[in-house]
């Protein structure tokens, strides 16, 4: 890509840099937020929403917390007209939220506004007229001058058409748009005359909005621009500084994560980005990342399927699978290790029982959004490990899995993934591990068996089990009787007694009670080895743990036959 020559730098950064901002590891308090979903949402969408989908739409952000919320150009069509309206005049519109409106700065547009917002209880009129050197230049023709005179001419007309709805308490905002491609001493130049001339208070604050109208460069330039201006503003405190990032980069949300360090006390922005071009900033990704830094933003999302859902619905757009927070994808862990690390992340919060998040690879509880364990956090395909695959077992059905056991049931689930190429659900793992491991009584089955306990108190080593049980090996029936130094050896010992060549040893034997919900309440592990050491694992269930474990022999038995068949 040799044309990289033709692309000269097209941003400017402020006469004085300051970077108070750098000082600031985190941003302590959520920003004010205004969704501008019902106007740059609306506008990039390939058929845009009809009045009824946009009444739920704001019915839907109202319910999410939105306090500001920006319905569009209502002097521009008359479908917008309509929309404004409809809220309006059917009381929609809550009393703690303000309906946002936009204009450009010309007469006639800001009286058919001013107009459509008859009835409104506490609106804010948006108004805005591009500065950037390339707008003035190609676009307009105008001098820094007459660009100024633009916004304050307008500045000046909204304070006398007000006077015309005495009733209306309007809030005013002023954006220098293309903000970004304009030289900061001369954007400031521009906001200050339009402040100068209304005058804010304490009871009656302005709005001025910055634009990254395009993303034009690295995050910390434009945080130096916001810096600037935010220190140089006349009647600082009376003013509610303003952030409209987009994301021609991918970087909006650290344009605007940045911007409020350096002094923004609000954000203009849509739900998962959506917007012209590459999109606005992604209010979902600033709120939640401001959760995961102790920050209440002040949004609800604590349902982010119920989100996803309903943007889907309105919009006809998708959320990518791997959308930070939000994406199908995000919390799902295929690699071995991850796996590893967050099933051991968890047992450890559990076991300390903290309420501080510091499981290894989720940066945030996934319940805390709405996000389930249950299919979203460990997943199985041909990249997985034991770890995953023992962790699920054991989650949703109460079989922990022995340690030297996990590699061999890892790698067959594995090996069924890669196989047929496609994920694996937790019930399909458990059914693949039953059949293959637990109470597999083919072609032996003990189908009775009966324990006696012979001890002395002289010597303890001369401690013994009896057995008396019954075989079924194939179609023949044994009634075997064997002692040993316990249980599963007197079963080994009388099993001997058959015509089959049962060659075998002891490898690790383990128990316990069965946690998940299940008729059966314990569980049993064996693993026994043949002459050429090849290692069998066989898992028994049942209400007695001594038949469990009896029945876990057999179960290693009959699946070392498949190999051996010392049954024929």
């Amino acid at each position: 890509m040799d044309n990289a020559s033709k692309y000269d730098i097209q941003y400017y950064q402020p006469p004085v840099v300051t970077y108070d901002w750098v000082k600031k590891d985190h941003i302590d308090k959520a920003p004010a937020w205004c969704s501008v979903d019902l106007r740059d949402g609306n506008q990039a969408l390939v058929v845009p929403m009809d009045l009824d989908t946009k009444v739920e739409f704001f019915k839907y952000l109202v319910k999410l917390g939105f306090k500001e919320i920006e319905v569009g150009f209502p002097a521009a069509s008359d479908t917008e007209f309509e929309f404004l309206r409809t809220l309006i005049d059917q009381d929609l519109v809550p009393d703690d939220v303000k309906l946002q409106v936009l204009t450009q700065s010309r007469e006639h547009i800001i009286r058919k506004t001013f107009d459509a917002l008859k009835g409104a209880k506490n609106p804010i009129v948006h108004l805005y007229n591009s500065t950037s050197v390339a707008q003035r230049e190609q676009v307009f023709k105008k001098s820094k001058d007459e660009i100024k005179k633009i916004a304050t001419d307008g500045a000046q007309m909204f304070l006398d058409i007000a006077k015309e709805y005495p009733d209306i308490n309007f809030q005013y905002e002023y954006s220098p748009e293309s903000f970004t491609g304009t030289e900061p001493e001369y954007a400031l130049e521009v906001c200050n005359a339009v402040i100068d001339i209304w005058k804010p208070t304490p009871d009656h604050k302005v709005i001025i909005n910055l634009p990254a109208t395009v993303e034009m460069s690295l995050p910390h330039v434009y945080a130096n621009q916001v810096e600037y201006v935010s220190k140089n503003l006349h009647d600082r405190e009376n003013v509610i500084l303003s952030l409209h990032p987009h994301n021609d980069r991918g970087t909006g949300v650290a344009d605007a994560e940045l911007g409020v360090l350096a002094g923004a006390d609000r954000i203009e922005g849509t739900l998962f980005g959506n917007g012209e071009r590459t999109g606005n900033v992604d209010i979902v990704t600033l709120a939640i990342n401001m959760f995961t830094h102790g920050v209440d933003p002040n949004l609800e999302f604590t349902d982010m399927p119920d989100v996803v859902e309903h943007y889907e619905e309105y919009t006809g757009m998708t959320v990518e699978p791997r959308h930070p927070y939000s994406g199908a994808l995000v919390f799902a862990a295929f690699s071995g290790s991850h796996q590893d690390a967050i099933a051991k992340g968890v047992k450890y919060r559990k076991e300390r029982g903290t309420d501080q998040w510091t499981v290894p690879y989720l940066p945030i509880d996934p319940h805390d959004v709405g996000r389930q364990y249950d299919g979203d956090v460990i997943r199985i395909n041909s990249q997985s490990g034991k770890g995953g695959v023992s962790y699920l077992i054991e989650r949703d059905h109460g079989f922990n899995i022995p340690k030297e056991m996990r590699a061999e049931v890892g790698y067959m689930m594995k090996g069924i993934s890669d196989h047929e190429h496609r994920e694996l659900s937790s019930d399909e793992i458990f059914d693949t591990f039953s059949k293959e491991y637990v109470n597999y009584f083919d072609p032996i089955d003990i189908v009775e068996a009966n324990f006696i306990h012979f001890s002395t108190t002289k010597d303890e080593s001369a401690d013994s089990v009896g057995v008396k049980m019954l075989v079924h090996i194939g179609d023949e029936a044994y009634s075997l009787e064997g002692d040993g130094n316990g249980r599963l050896d007197a079963v080994s010992n009388a099993l001997k007694k058959t015509k089959y060549n049962f060659n075998y040893k002891f490898i690790t034997y383990s128990e316990h009670a069965i946690s998940a919900e299940s008729n059966s309440k314990a569980a049993a592990y064996v693993c026994i080895a043949d002459q050429l050491d090849n290692k069998f694992w066989g898992v028994g269930t049942h209400d007695d743990i001594i038949l469990a474990s009896v029945n876990a022999l057999v179960s290693a038995l009959n699946r070392m036959n498949k190999k051996v068949h010392f049954v024929k």
